[in-house]
């Protein structure tokens, strides 16, 4: 019986040998470590993601920068081009008609007071000869 246990024991330590230290040719431990690589789960995980990934085609393709900024400039032409050659909705219409008259009032705030009230003047001077017509 001891001689039984004293060999599994040198087999237990040989197996743990085996994974630590180096084996030289001869069959000779070596005193040096030897650095083994753990697979944790999480890394098995995520190389069998990889692995299915690339055997589907679904890894990204790194494109050079130059390429994705013409694609972007080209799918930025293209909606351009079709907001272009759509028609106006209804609501676009109508705010482009209250933008014209923001402007149209702007535009009459930059002219200086005299000109308006000369304006004025003038139209109620058509009004008045109107009203009294040809007879007066």
């Amino acid at each position: 019986n001891t001689g039984k246990i004293q060999t599994q024991r040198k087999n237990i330590q040989r197996k743990m040998a085996a994974h630590f230290l180096a084996v030289a040719p001869d069959g000779r431990p070596n005193e040096t470590l030897q650095a083994r690589k753990l697979d944790t789960p999480s890394q098995k995980t995520l190389h069998r993601e990889l692995l299915l990934r690339h055997k589907r085609g679904l890894l990204l393709e790194e494109k050079p920068e130059l390429k994705r900024v013409l694609e972007q400039r080209r799918l930025e032409l293209h909606k351009e081009n079709d907001l272009a050659q759509r028609r106006p909705s209804d609501l676009e219409m109508e705010l482009c008609k209250r933008q014209q008259k923001l402007q149209q009032r702007e535009n009459l705030q930059k002219i200086p007071e005299f000109v308006r009230v000369k304006d004025n003047l003038r139209r109620t001077q058509t009004f008045e000869q109107r009203k009294l017509g040809p007879s007066g």
